[in-house]
């Protein structure tokens, strides 16, 4: 069994992203995995880091309790969709806010490009939802917003296997493929990937 922290990354939780984040939180608690989730939709802070990373500003309880729950996980799921071929602002803001130097990394010298990567041994699950066909995301965006979650934030903080679903044409998906959508989701859930 593993320790799992879900994070939806959709300002809407009752979107479809919503359903797959239940879907996921569902299969996962049926095949008794150790779970934890948050919907930042739900959470009050400000998403602005005012002043980067010169004066880390305080971090509000929401945000104290996340990073609380990423250092719990052994696994981690984040579940949003792709707007303007990257991540919603919201979720920027969040991982600008969380992600923090002596959070999820450490630079080893003033000025050093080599650092020490802070959440080191997590997995990661990345669903991303999109209205492009997956094939357009890749072939014309270069899938953009996957690759700078993965490598410019996971990957960067220590994460060591960071898997991706991409689900694409979402505005023309049929009711029966958004179901079969929620049952692989939960299926992936009860598995712990």
């Amino acid at each position: 069994m593993k320790k799992i922290f879900v994070i939806l990354g959709h300002p809407n939780k009752e979107s479809f992203c919503g359903e797959l984040f239940d879907a996921y939180v569902r299969g996962a608690k049926i095949a008794g995995h150790e779970i934890r989730g948050i919907k930042i939709g739900d959470l009050q802070f400000d998403p602005i880091l005012h002043k980067g990373h010169k004066e880390i500003q305080p971090l509000e309880p929401d945000l104290k309790k996340a990073q609380e729950d990423i250092l719990w996980a052994e696994h981690v799921v984040f579940i949003f969709p792709t707007w303007w071929a990257s991540f919603p602002a919201l979720l920027k803001g969040f991982i600008d806010r969380i992600f923090l130097p002596g959070f999820g990394f450490k630079y080893r010298k003033k000025n050093s490009l080599f650092r020490d990567k802070l959440l080191a041994g997590r997995s990661s699950r990345v669903i991303i939802t999109m209205d492009a066909p997956v094939w357009y995301y890749h072939l014309v965006y270069g899938a953009s917003g996957w690759i700078a979650f993965k490598n410019g934030i996971l990957k960067f903080c220590g994460f060591k296997r960071v898997r991706k679903t991409l689900i694409g044409r979402l505005r023309f998906l049929s009711e029966n493929k958004r179901k079969k959508w929620i049952n692989r989701i939960e299926a992936m859930g009860k598995s712990g990937k």
